[in-house]
């Protein structure tokens, strides 16, 4: 079997131990590509109810939650913990990149299933989305980064630091299609803008997305791989030359 017959099959297992025992049961984290076969596969685990969370609305990293309320009588609740990890020195730390954060979780030797989101923040503290049984694990290891001793805890309830930071991006293209946004925001040419589509690398409200002649909605969110998420927010008026002006969001 290929990868994707490979997670499906996990999938079906995890599907027929909800609906047979009468409880939720969870996948580890899936990536955008992962989620986009899900999603594809979705009616046939209509039968036991099928929910995808990361943590908040906008990981992109998610759980697939099998079951629901309707069956079950009582709410899931997603096994997600939420760990900061800071420096224990503010003037001796290093800055630190998303791929500095999850080499070190790697290097404890743990799967990359088990790892939603990494949100680093001011390049030297980042949120940590994980699995809750391995949560434990990580904060007792996980006490470098790079040369920069660091501290974890465990963070609960709202976090004001979760909450999106975004700033107003305005573009102007020839028609308010969605290649034609990408090539705009990320400053490539038509070609490469195609090729982005065609590698899978832009995902809109979390799936990966190959329509790249799609005219987005007001409040879709889309992502480029290397270039970042952003949030659309509408078209207005058009310019003189009959080009359109576009309205955004950047995460920062």
């Amino acid at each position: 079997m290929n990868e994707e017959q490979v997670l499906i099959a996990r999938l079906q297992d995890l599907a027929k131990r909800a609906y047979r025992q009468n409880i939720y049961t969870y996948s580890g984290f899936l990536a955008p590509a992962e989620l986009a076969v899900v999603y594809e596969k979705q009616a046939d685990f209509s039968f036991v109810g099928m929910t995808c969370f990361g943590g908040t609305p906008e990981c992109e990293r998610q759980m697939v939650q099998f079951g629901s309320e309707e069956l079950f009588g009582y709410a899931g609740v997603f096994p997600i913990s939420i760990i900061l990890v800071e420096p224990l020195l503010d003037k001796f730390a290093e800055d630190l990149s998303h791929r500095d954060f999850l080499g070190a979780l790697m290097n404890l030797g743990i799967e990359r299933s088990v790892l939603g989101d990494i949100l680093v923040k001011d390049g030297k503290r980042a949120y940590i989305f994980c699995q809750e049984n391995i949560a434990a694990y990580i904060m007792e290891q996980l006490t470098k980064i790079k040369h920069t001793n660091v501290k974890t805890s465990l963070v609960e309830g709202e976090i004001e630091d979760l909450k999106p930071v975004l700033e107003d991006i305005h573009v102007i293209v020839s028609a308010p299609r969605f290649d034609a946004i990408v090539a705009a925001v990320t400053k490539c040419s038509r070609n490469e803008t195609l090729d982005m589509f065609r590698a899978k690398k832009v995902t809109r409200n979390g799936r990966i997305e190959e329509r790249n002649s799609l005219v987005l909605k007001d409040g879709d969110s889309f992502s480029v791989r290397g270039y970042g998420k952003f949030r659309y927010c509408g078209a207005g008026s058009e310019t003189r030359k009959g080009r359109v002006n576009i309205y955004l969001k950047k995460y920062i």
